[in-house]
């Protein structure tokens, strides 16, 4: 069981998915969460209507629980696709028009955390092209998050599980940091340090957060192997979070675990009483 004062949200793109989107933010709250983050939640509509927002921000205050990361529009999760910025066409277009959108539906609920994924290499289009682009994209959604206060995450996502993304190391995640920091200067660029990715990446997790943790504003888990609750795989978790703490990082820790052959309600006895 983990101990020690770290503050969990659930992920509702992830947990409790087999309940209705809306129905989500009241099973979080019943099963103890006040916090919950989650991807983009229309996979197919960068832009969807207004109704479609308002209800599910009247879901989350109804449910008492605050969103505390969002991801910008990044296609199609779970699936193929890792993000869309990155991606010329089409989904650079999507990932554009989706830039105002979430942020205003984060700025309407109080989310300060907006998460950029990167996306894929494209057969075709050199790798310069498309780190470019994604700049380019980053720059804007940087400067979007800056209007309503907010940070905006870079995250490094695993080889094994998405061999096509660039960035499947914390230090090629830090280094777009430090890129959009230096394009905008406006310092809101962050790392959000997922250690079930960089624990399929073979990374020294100590290290990782050692040398990283000053520009961490979230973290995410799950245990490997499987992707399960913390206890069903093999990662330190309690150690890696009791040294992030110690470190001074007193952020959320999101859990963005598969909850196995069980209701999502059931998958938190890990969780201090």
């Amino acid at each position: 069981m983990l101990t020690g004062t770290s503050r969990f949200d659930v992920n509702l793109s992830i947990l409790f998915t087999e309940l209705p989107l809306l129905e989500r933010p009241a099973a979080a709250a019943a099963a103890g969460f006040t916090a919950v983050e989650l991807w983009w939640p229309w996979p197919d509509d960068p832009a969807p209507p207004q109704a479609g927002l308002d209800a599910l921000k009247k879901a989350l205050d109804d449910a008492g629980t605050r969103l505390v990361g969002l991801n910008f529009y990044a296609g199609q999760l779970p699936g193929p696709d890792r993000g869309a910025l990155s991606v010329p066409g089409e989904e650079s277009e999507r990932f554009r028009a989706n830039v105002e959108v979430a942020a205003d539906f984060a700025a309407s609920v109080g989310c300060t955390a907006l998460n950029a994924l990167y996306g894929n290499r494209v057969d075709g289009v050199e790798p310069r092209v498309q780190d470019a682009l994604a700049l380019e994209n980053l720059v804007m959604a940087a400067r979007a998050a800056d209007r309503i206060g907010a940070t905006l995450l870079i995250e490094a996502l695993n080889k094994p599980e998405s061999p096509r993304c660039p960035l499947v190391s914390a230090e090629s995640a830090i280094k777009v940091v430090d890129r959009v920091n230096a394009a905008t200067g406006l310092g809101n660029t962050a790392f959000l340090l997922d250690l079930y990715h960089l624990s399929m990446n073979g990374e020294d997790l100590n290290d990782a957060i050692d040398r990283y943790a000053d520009r961490t504003r979230h973290v995410q888990i799950a245990d490997n192997p499987g992707r399960g609750a913390p206890g069903t795989g093999s990662l330190p978790l309690e150690d890696l979070l009791g040294r992030l703490r110690a470190t001074g990082y007193d952020g959320w820790v999101g859990l963005e675990y598969k909850p196995g052959d069980r209701p999502s309600a059931e998958s938190f006895g890990w969780l201090p009483g």
